[in-house]
């Protein structure tokens, strides 16, 4: 896979975790949280929650970054600004950008984004405490994941055929 490629597939992965959003209510349904039979059930039951709640699970560790730069104000208005190049100048927009008459490839600009968070992560120096964020955030998200039944995730699952393996020509296949 080319730089470039990894670049559009990255893109689109980000446009797919904004777009998949999942209600807040049912994520955060008190009713269907229970304890994994065992630690296969568990390792499951997070396989699917990821899949299924992933731009949940991806703001709610924006928001405890975010609350782990709460002492920090400048580091939080830096945070914020960053976040919000990110999300215009790559995950939503469709047009290529022009700067001085060149376009920007979006590997080039990926590279650009990067430099830049890495750059406002070391000159407000809060990388501790966004990597302590970070911890926290994957052990709230693998914990919820764990505990969060996956019974009612059955209703969400479609045949990949549509009704058409259902129906016969012939007629009910339970008289066999």
């Amino acid at each position: 896979m080319s730089t470039a490629e990894f670049a559009v597939t990255f893109k689109e992965a980000g446009r797919s975790v904004i777009a998949t959003r999942r209600p807040w209510r049912e994520f955060l349904d008190p009713l269907s949280l229970s304890l994994p039979s065992s630690f296969s059930d568990a390792t499951s039951r997070i396989s699917q929650n990821l899949t299924r709640f992933l731009s949940n699970y991806c703001l709610v560790v924006l928001l405890l970054i975010f609350l782990g730069l709460i002492y920090h104000p400048f580091s939080m208005i830096v945070f914020f600004l960053v976040f919000v190049a990110w999300f215009v100048l790559y995950f939503s927009r469709d047009d290529p950008i022009r700067v001085f008459g060149f376009e920007l490839g979006d590997f080039v600009l990926v590279i650009i984004l990067g430099l830049a968070t890495g750059l406002a992560l070391a000159l407000t120096g809060v990388f501790v405490n966004v990597l302590i964020s970070l911890a926290i955030g994957a052990v709230v998200v693998c914990l919820h994941a764990a505990l969060k039944g996956t019974e009612d995730a059955l209703g969400d699952l479609q045949d990949p055929f549509g009704d058409t393996l259902l129906e016969s020509p012939r007629g009910d296949y339970s008289g066999i």
